[in-house]
């Protein structure tokens, strides 16, 4: 209980002012806690007010189309995240008339809900007792604590979760969840802690120990997958050809160029080949260029692209989706795909 108020007395003096730490409206921490998965504070803030502005309650967000969800998500990547964000607001306006659950339980029965996020507005907007473990909290436990446990196996949250239970008080979890989140994010930081200015300095096992740089133990990352992605674009002063892409892979349901993905790296003639068999017509007449290539790493995956350029005055398939450049704006797009209209000056 000792280590707990001095956690939270130290969040109170260096806590930042978040807007989503000045509400108990479970809508208004759900949407920051999904933004910020996997997302820096200083990254997902500007997000956190596009969506509050667009889509100000849950009545609005379950009314939304996907694209326009997309679309002010575009950037953030973790696109399920937003598509999923759409169906549990749906659900919520239709299954609990616009209630959020006020427990735990409840809330980690609506799709795309954790048992991180779970507890997390089970907390922060209800004040249940339940804690939270995000990677944050890892790191703080196993440095203090000296767990040498590694924390990305499933096996070991059982562990975590019962030494922070024991240790987070009944009379205000929402402010000690809050406080050992914020302590992991500005000062048990991942790299390089400041630990002679660290309140637990004295009682932190990693630092008595030397092993500040040694925990969390983390299983070593799977290796990447290496992917050729070759995007066309049917050049057209006026119009750009977008595809929608499928609903199974990355990128779900965004807009791009038309792609032929390959097995390795190609050059213009295997391209030119598939772009014939797409449109069964002749390219001999036809002068295929390279506009700009790119790596765009993804977490699992490696990306290698290339995005040719074609003279579009042939007739395109009807699955081609024929944009107006003035109109590319409103269809959300990869960050990959944003890049390239970046430097083709598109949009």
């Amino acid at each position: 209980m000792e280590w707990a108020n001095e956690l939270i007395n130290w969040y109170l003096i260096e806590k930042r002012n978040l807007p989503w730490r000045n509400t108990k409206d479970p809508y208004l921490i759900w949407l920051s806690e999904i933004i910020l998965q996997q997302t820096r504070v200083a990254q997902g803030l500007p997000y956190y007010y596009k969506f509050t502005a667009a889509y100000p309650t849950v009545f609005d967000l379950a009314m939304a189309k996907e694209d326009a969800v997309l679309k002010t998500w575009q950037g953030l990547g973790y696109y399920s995240r937003a598509r999923n964000m759409l169906k549990t607001a749906n659900s919520i306006v239709i299954d609990y008339n616009g209630n959020f659950p006020n427990n735990y339980n409840d809330l980690l029965k609506l799709k795309g809900i954790g048992q991180y996020t779970a507890a997390a507005i089970a907390s922060f907007a209800f004040d249940e007792k339940v804690a939270v473990l995000d990677g944050n909290v890892y790191r703080v436990l196993a440095r203090h604590f000296g767990i040498e446990a590694v924390i990305n196996l499933g096996s070991s949250k059982k562990l975590f979760l019962e030494i922070a239970n024991t240790l987070i008080p009944s009379s205000n979890p929402s402010i000690f969840n809050q406080a050992i989140m914020e302590f992991g994010a500005l000062q048990c930081v991942p790299k390089n802690p400041n630990c002679a200015q660290c309140p637990f300095c004295v009682s932190c096992f990693a630092l008595q120990n030397n092993k500040v740089d040694k925990l969390p133990v983390k299983e070593a990352k799977r290796l990447s997958k290496i992917r050729y992605f070759n995007y066309v674009h049917f050049h057209n002063p006026e119009i750009v050809y977008l595809v929608k892409r499928g609903h199974t892979d990355i990128w779900a349901n965004l807009y791009e160029l038309p792609l032929i993905e390959t097995i390795q790296a190609a050059n213009d003639f295997e391209i030119k080949k598939a772009i014939e068999d797409i449109l069964s017509t002749s390219l001999s007449d036809y002068e295929l260029s390279v506009d700009l290539t790119l790596t765009h790493k993804l977490t699992h995956q490696t990306i290698y692209a290339r995005f040719w350029r074609l003279e579009s005055s042939f007739n395109l398939p009807a699955f081609f989706l024929k944009i107006p450049r003035d109109e590319l704006g409103s269809y959300p797009i990869s960050r990959l795909t944003e890049k390239y209209f970046e430097q083709m000056n598109l949009q």
